[in-house]
């Protein structure tokens, strides 16, 4: 009867504005979840009873239309709000939001899930995951810290653990080299008494170390160079093992690989940029030899027979220096530290000394010189040879060739890479020398020093941050700074389509379309934002009105029930 269908009506419209009230209450409930994203339910008419389905108009009639009377009301769907939310700044590095239409990639025991929610943290190895403890995927790096773009992975952002150092390439100076300073005119100069061979023969550089006579050597002996100074610094000791083919010349060169000496450290009055031999060179003459350091008095060695020292002192010493001049001119060192490829710190000795001047300007010449070099020999590999292009000054005290000078350090045995090469730069933006006479009062005053050199030591990764394309940059401790990652998005086609799978999580619906994987910033993923995160898209003013109505609703459908229970009852009185 028609009040029992009314009934009904009246209770499908109880059920429908039941189920509003429940995606209502959970839009409110939720209001305060990241990145949650708000519902609504549509109604949806329930079938009709067809009375008529009405007529055509006709000769005789002007048509009528169809009569029915509905059935109540049912739930049509329920629909999803995907417009993104608001964005609050954490300052937390692992906070993340999405300012666009992308997801982020969860790994979930195997199960690929997405979602909105960038609250993430780490777990005790330094997996970036969700609280849930799915791990976030993305983009790791290469040995080179590349990008390895399409292989997703789990994002590891080791803090603390991860380490770098970086070789030195690049070395730059500044300061002003005194172009009114002395002209050099000797290195330092030593003669060793004269000495002959086991015939009494005056001895030749080709003289074998085990023919001197008067003080003769053996097969096995150790000549060690300890105490000896250049410069006022002392020169680390060296040891020259005799063997048998040993020459006079061998050790004369021990010498000068030990002491720094660079070979034709002068110049050349005919050329300049030519080596010339007054200094850096040995000689002998009546037996007498005759051993020369280089110039510039920063280059002055001290050595004496105590400095020569044979088998630990049980031996007897052949060679008795004697100091016939001290080294002169015009010179400045500086002391620089550079870092190889394990990051190993290095002190470089740089000495520059005055070696002339002419109409065109002024020619100094550098000496490079490390302790920390592993072959014997202490001045350091520069150029094309060992031999150190000059560096000229045009009259206004400028560099002429700003070409940088190469440098070879060796690191045999050490682990790291061998040799080292590095570039001494005297000319670049913001740093530069020049060679102009010292201000009066301040004569001989020559000032050179390190303004800046690329390589770090150790450094462990102490902070990362994310870009808006997802690039994970990390922090080291020493200051450099290096890709270490990159968070990768999906992008669906329908993401109302997509399945809530709880805490905040997505997976693939029927009707969602295929997940498109792709960095941030692609497709209209959007872009990330570094510590930040993105709030619910819940309207409460919009939810109370949908609450009203629902209300009203209910107490409307329930209204219904009454008044055909009314009906019933007054047709149950007249059967009285």
């Amino acid at each position: 009867m028609a009040s029992t269908t009314a009934m009904f009506s009246g209770l499908s419209g109880l059920n429908t504005n039941a189920r509003q009230l429940e995606v209502i209450g959970n839009n409110i409930s939720n209001v305060n979840t990241n990145a949650f994203k708000s519902s609504r339910l549509l109604f949806s008419s329930q079938l009709q009873r067809n009375i008529s389905l009405g007529s055509g108009p006709s000769g005789a009639n002007g048509g009528t239309n169809p009569s029915q009377i509905g059935l109540g009301v049912g739930i049509g769907a329920t629909q999803r709000n995907f417009v993104s939310g608001g964005t609050s700044t954490t300052g937390i590095a692992s906070d993340l939001a999405i300012e666009g239409d992308g997801f982020f990639i969860l790994n979930s025991s195997g199960d690929q899930f997405y979602t909105r929610d960038g609250a993430f943290q780490f777990n005790a190895t330094n997996d970036l995951i969700t609280t849930s403890g799915a791990r976030v995927q993305g983009y790791a790096v290469d040995e080179n810290f590349q990008i390895i773009e399409g292989q997703l992975t789990d994002l590891n952002i080791p803090l603390g653990v991860a380490t770098i150092a970086e070789a030195t390439q690049n070395v730059e100076f500044s300061g002003n080299l005194n172009a009114d300073g002395a002209i050099p005119t000797t290195g330092a100069v030593f003669d060793f008494g004269a000495l002959q061979d086991n015939t009494a023969t005056d001895i030749t550089l080709a003289t074998l170390l085990v023919d001197l006579n008067g003080a003769p050597l053996t097969a096995g002996d150790e000549i060690t160079i300890s105490g000896a100074e250049r410069g006022g610094k002392t020169v680390p000791d060296a040891t020259f093992t005799v063997s048998a083919t040993n020459t006079v010349q061998d050790f004369l060169d021990f010498m000068q690989r030990t002491l720094g000496v660079v070979p034709a450290g002068g110049y050349n009055v005919a050329d300049p940029n030519q080596p010339g031999p007054e200094s850096g060179d040995y000689s002998i003459a009546a037996g007498v030899i005759t051993f020369r350091g280089n110039i510039g008095e920063l280059n002055d060695l001290v050595l004496g027979s105590e400095n020569i020292v044979v088998n630990g002192g049980a031996g007897t010493n052949p060679f008795g220096p004697a100091k016939v001049a001290s080294a002169n001119g015009e010179s400045v060192r500086t002391t620089y530290v550079i870092y190889d490829s394990l990051g190993t710190p290095i002190n470089v000795d740089l000495t520059m000394a005055l070696s002339r001047t002419d109409d065109g300007g002024t020619y100094w010449r550098t000496f490079l010189h490390s302790a920390d070099d592993t072959d014997q020999r202490l001045h350091l590999e520069s150029g094309s040879d060992e031999f150190t292009p000059y560096l000229q000054f045009d009259n206004n005290g400028r560099l002429v060739d700003t070409t940088p000078i190469s440098v070879e350090l060796d690191r045999t045995l050490t682990g790291a890479t061998d040799p080292l090469f590095f570039d001494l730069r005297f000319d670049t933006e913001g740093s530069n020398v020049t060679a102009l006479a010292s201000p009066e009062g301040e004569a001989g005053v020559s000032t050179i020093a390190s303004t800046f050199q690329d390589g770090s030591p150790l450094g462990v990764l102490s902070s990362f941050s994310v870009g808006v394309d997802g690039v994970i940059t990390g922090g080291f401790s020493n200051g450099l700074s290096r890709t270490i990652g990159q968070v990768a998005v999906a992008k669906f086609t329908n993401p109302e389509g997509l399945i809530d799978a709880g805490g905040n999580q997505f997976s693939v619906g029927p009707n969602s379309g295929t997940p498109l994987v792709t960095s941030p910033l692609e497709f209209g993923t959007g872009r990330i934002l570094g510590g930040a995160l993105e709030l619910s898209n819940v309207d409460l003013s919009q939810e109370f009105i949908n609450m009203i109505l629902t209300s009203t609703g209910y107490s409307a459908a329930s209204r219904v029930i009454t008044t055909s229970d009314e009906l019933i009852q007054q047709l149950l009185l007249i059967g009285r």
